[in-house]
């Protein structure tokens, strides 16, 4: 695998290999688990390779941090794919539930904004992630809003990215310390075997395969107005995110276009695309992006608390496992098991403690652990 995201001149996203998409996408059913493969590049920069299921297409993704962490700010921030991956869910369901009405979606427009917080220290170790319920606006012309009211509530309860932000889930973790696991204190430990080290699975770095399409992700140039500020380590009070995005359908229907940013001075904005078509190749799906998201916030996290304790820590990689169900119209989504790789002179109990306190401060992994109830606003667009 490359070591900087710009090292390997490639996009910030591509598809690395073709294969049969889960049939839960866009409006079907079924199951399957995505898989999130991922490491730590230089600073807070991540590369992941995530696999659609078994047999499912694999894409890889990049994100860093913006100036406030001392980030590149080269590719999307964590948070920006958690905010994609729940609106490219949601309106590819309701686009099928409106298609069935007749409905066109040529002017409806979708806006998500997350908020997360944080209260303690990452010095004392008593640092700890929260976050509340997200609010969703679907805008749309006035004679399609109560139609719309419906399908939006049947797609919310289809929708395992929905299910995963409003039922909590016990995830678990797994600890693996120059090659040998280790126990897993301060947080639940995963009872499956152990899973391959990304690095014993791939021994060059992903590159693109054949097919060509626009870059599925990319940094917009948009930027918020006013001056970047440093995000403090510890807090007395709460350290407070929020995450805002737009979406919509390309022309064509063949995507989820997302604009996604944090609010915050002196910040970018991203684009993200995803693709739930069952025949679709346009980008990744929007579960993928959702479930990138999580590993990446966890590993902010692991490389944040590395940086201010100086731990003697480095090749930090992880292997997620993400399930995801519909069946019947319900979606629901599983507890999310983290195999968590660590390497370095620091001793096992300082690397136990380093997956417990990036778990607790990780604010996806706050969120799927909450119980957060989400109302869709549906409203006139004129």
């Amino acid at each position: 695998m490359s070591e900087s995201i710009e090292s390997s001149g490639y996009p910030l996203a591509f598809r690395v290999k073709d294969g049969t998409r889960p049939t839960l996408l866009g409006n079907g059913e079924g199951q399957s688990t995505f898989t999130t493969e991922a490491r730590l590049l230089n600073g807070h920069q991540k590369e992941a390779i995530v696999s659609e299921g078994d047999g499912g297409p694999i894409w890889r993704v990049t994100s860093d941090e913006g100036l406030h962490l001392k980030g590149t700010d080269l590719a999307p921030f964590p948070l920006g794919f958690f905010n994609a991956g729940m609106q490219g869910d949601l309106l590819s369901r309701i686009a099928s539930g409106a298609l069935s009405a007749n409905i066109p979606m040529t002017d409806v427009k979708l806006s998500l904004r997350n908020f997360y917080w944080m209260t303690g220290s990452f010095i004392k170790g008593d640092g700890e992630g929260f976050a509340d319920s997200p609010e969703v606006r679907l805008q749309a012309p006035k004679q399609y809003v109560e139609s719309l009211q419906g399908i939006a509530e049947a797609a919310k309860r289809a929708s395992p990215a929905f299910h995963a932000v409003e039922s909590p889930l016990q995830n678990t973790f797994a600890l693996y310390v120059n090659g040998r696991r280790k126990p897993v204190i301060g947080m639940s430990p995963c009872d499956s075997d152990d899973v391959i080290d990304p690095y014993v699975s791939y021994s060059t770095p992903p590159a693109p395969d054949a097919s060509t399409r626009p870059d599925p992700i990319r940094k917009t140039g948009i930027v918020e107005d006013g001056e970047v500020k440093p995000a403090p380590a510890a807090t007395k009070t709460r350290i407070v995110r929020t995450v805002s995005g737009h979406s919509s359908f390309s022309d064509n229907m063949s995507s989820v276009n997302t604009d996604t940013w944090l609010e915050m001075p002196g910040v970018s904005h991203f684009a993200l695309s995803s693709d739930d078509r069952l025949d679709g190749d346009r980008a990744p799906s929007a579960l993928s992006l959702l479930s990138a998201g999580v590993a990446f916030c966890y590993m902010t996290q692991l490389s944040r608390y590395i940086d201010n304790m100086k731990l003697d820590i480095n090749g930090v990689r992880l292997v997620q496992l993400s399930p995801y169900q519909v069946s019947d119209g319900v979606g629901s989504a599983k507890p999310v098991e983290t195999h968590l790789f660590l390497n370095g002179h620091a001793d096992v109990e300082t690397h136990a403690k380093l997956l417990s306190v990036a778990a607790k401060t990780c604010y996806l992994h706050a969120t799927l652990a909450a119980s957060l109830p989400i109302d869709i606003h549906v409203e006139s667009a004129g």
